[in-house]
């Protein structure tokens, strides 16, 4: 498929306050819901910068603002720092479970207790069960829940959708009361390398907003590969 969309339906939001920098405004460009989206679909739309939330496909179309570049990880390639050593280690008790689906009773506490601690000055607070049903319960057919757990307590949950050239990372909930693991770090490093064995060349990351602190993690994995004017560029932002 080539970066075009016009074979598809597509709508633009009305400008609406940006969630990640203070005084800007912000339009989104949505494909039609009632597009089937099947995974070679879903493949080509995130090598065009788009990205799922709940069941819509979405990217930023902003007029004025072009701060939210889409970025993914070539696994390949990648080589952790020593930082990143030292969060794989610290983590190799952890068991993981791979799910189709989430029972919301089993997960949400959890889910809850993050969007708490970490984000309480975002749209997702606050959190309730319908909201993460909403956002994060419905899965397509090629989406996977892979929950960790340390004996019998669950640490943290990522939902990823598998493409045909690698992973889209969705999100991921963990226990903000466990610093020591680092599990947000961990659980990229844990995408990477299982894509790594599954021979998948990517980890798709979402956007990575320049001047957002919440975003500059997404360039700590390195090398890292940007969307520049319809190319994906290999890049050490700034």
């Amino acid at each position: 498929m080539s970066s075009s969309l016009h074979h598809l339906k597509v709508f633009t939001t009305y400008p609406h306050e940006c969630s990640y920098l203070l005084g800007k405004e912000a339009t989104t460009l949505f494909v039609d819901p009632k597009q089937e989206v099947d995974q070679n679909l879903y493949t080509s739309l995130s090598r065009m910068g788009f990205r799922r939330s709940g069941q819509h496909m979405y990217k930023p179309n902003c007029a004025s603002c072009q701060a939210c570049v889409p970025a993914r990880i070539p696994v390949a390639d990648f080589m952790p720092s020593r930082n990143q050593r030292r969060v794989l280690k610290r983590n190799a008790d952890l068991r993981v479970q791979s799910l189709a689906t989430l029972e919301a009773r089993e997960v949400y506490p959890l889910y809850e207790k993050y969007i708490s601690a970490r984000h309480r000055d975002g749209d997702m607070y606050p959190p309730s069960v319908e909201q993460f049903k909403s956002f994060l319960g419905q899965a397509w057919d090629f989406t996977r829940y892979y929950c960790f757990s340390a004996g019998d307590a669950l640490k943290a949950v990522a939902v990823v959708d598998h493409l045909n050239d690698g992973f889209s990372a969705i999100y991921t909930f963990f226990d903000p009361a466990d610093d020591a693991r680092s599990l947000g770090k961990f659980v990229i490093l844990w995408q990477i390398e299982l894509a790594k064995q599954l021979n998948l060349p990517y980890v798709y990351l979402g956007y990575w907003v320049q001047n957002c602190r919440k975003m500059d993690y997404k360039i700590q994995y390195k090398p890292i590969e940007l969307l520049n004017q319809g190319e994906w560029v290999r890049t050490e932002p700034r």
